[in-house]
Order: structure tokens, then C-alpha cells, then sequence
């Protein structure tokens, strides 16, 4: 049986890992395989990719940079872990994935949405999730949240100023409403068990 792809998208603290976890928790009662991971990272390589992304200066890379570095992680990633996972029938459940290069390398930090494809098809071969969450807080709740979390050590695109992540949330509502076949929007400024809940509720379909 093949496995299942499912990716959790949204700005800073709007609860991704937590609910990866959980929604991981609720499809093992089930019966179901799954493996969770996230996005940059999954793989040895991407790790490795992870700790030049997300420390140091907020003008260590160009936006550029970042888009290949971005795609140079997740190409790894989708070879080593994802595709693998997946063939042997598991449900893959991954923190952030492409559609986070979109928004913040491409609608907020200027590249058009075509080139991130681009090296998405060349280096992931044009994986997408069969299904894609976007937890949706408003801004000012999830740099809260965030700050709550990592104090001191916010990463390099936390740190940025609310006008870049008003630009990334804007960003996730227009995939959301372009592709509203593998999109599905999630409140998660609700209590952590209501977004679980309407997470499982947006797998109805592809449940067994």
C-alpha cells in the first residue's frame, strides 16, 4: 500500500510541531505508519543545511541563496527520507515543506513563484503533499508565541519585522485559494485539541 504525504504550513508559532506531533500520535492509534519530519532538515544533509539557514546574520544569505540552499535541503530530504517513507507505505507528516520557499523566499522575499518551482522540479522532482495544512494565526498572536518559545534565540526569518510575516501569511491564503484541492486552512489560534481535531477532519478523505 503507498503511503500518504501530508505537510504543515503557516507563520512563526502557529503551532506546527506540536500539531505534527499530535496529528502523528492520532493516525498511529489508528493503525497507520507515520513518519514525522521537518523542513529544513529530515536527512543528514539537510541537516546540516539547517544550521546554515537559520543562524547568523540577517544578511548572511540573499534571498537567492536561500531559495537554493532551501531546495538543496529539501532535494535531500525527499531522497533520503520522504520518497522512501512513502513507498513503504507510511503517512509522511512534515514541519513546513515547499510551499514555505513560496511564501517566504518567494511572494515575501521577492522571486517569483516560477523559479522556486522551477528547482523544486529539478531537485525534489516536483513532489507535492497530498495534502497541505495552513495554520493560521494572526501575527501578532504567533510572534508571541514564538518569542514565548525561543526567547533570545529566535532564528534568522523569526526575526524579521511583522510586515515580512503579514507578506508570508498573505502568501499562504493565495496558495490556499489556488489550489484549494491540496490546501485546507486551519484556525489554530483555537486550544491545541480543536486543531487536531480539524486536522484529522481535513484527512476524512484520505483515511482508509
Amino acid at each position: 500500500m503507498s503511503g500518504r504525504f501530508i505537510s504543515l504550513e503557516g507563520g512563526e508559532g502557529a503551532g506546527k510541531s506540536t500539531q505534527a506531533r499530535r496529528l502523528a500520535e492520532a493516525l498511529r492509534a489508528r493503525g497507520l505508519e507515520v513518519v514525522v519530519t521537518r523542513e529544513p532538515g529530515g536527512s543528514e544533509g539537510a541537516e546540516a543545511i539547517r544550521a546554515l539557514l537559520l543562524h547568523g546574520a540577517q544578511t548572511r544569505w540573499s534571498v537567492r541563496s536561500e531559495a537554493l540552499l532551501f531546495a538543496a535541503a529539501r532535494a535531500d530530504h525527499v531522497e533520503k527520507t520522504i520518497a522512501p517513507a512513502i513507498a513503504e507505505g507510511a503517512w509522511v507528516i512534515c514541519d513546513r515543506y515547499l510551499d514555505s520557499s513560496r511564501a517566504y523566499q518567494g511572494l515575501a522575499g521577492g522571486i517569483d513563484d516560477a523559479a522556486i518551482l522551477a528547482l523544486h522540479g529539478f531537485g525534489s522532482r516536483g513532489l507535492l503533499p497530498d495534502r497541505t495544512f495552513v495554520l493560521e494565526v494572526p501575527v501578532e498572536q504567533g510572534r508571541a508565541r514564538a518569542e514565548s518559545r525561543d526567547g533570545a534565540a529566535a532564528d534568522r526569518f523569526a526575526a524579521r519585522d511583522d510586515a515580512f510575516h503579514t507578506d508570508v501569511a498573505a502568501a499562504f491564503r493565495r496558495f490556499a485559494a489556488n489550489e484549494p484541492t491540496r490546501f485546507r486552512m486551519i484556525d489554530a489560534a483555537a486550544d491545541p485539541d480543536s486543531v487536531t481535531v480539524a486536522l484529522l477532519a481535513g484527512l476524512a478523505d484520505l483515511l482508509p
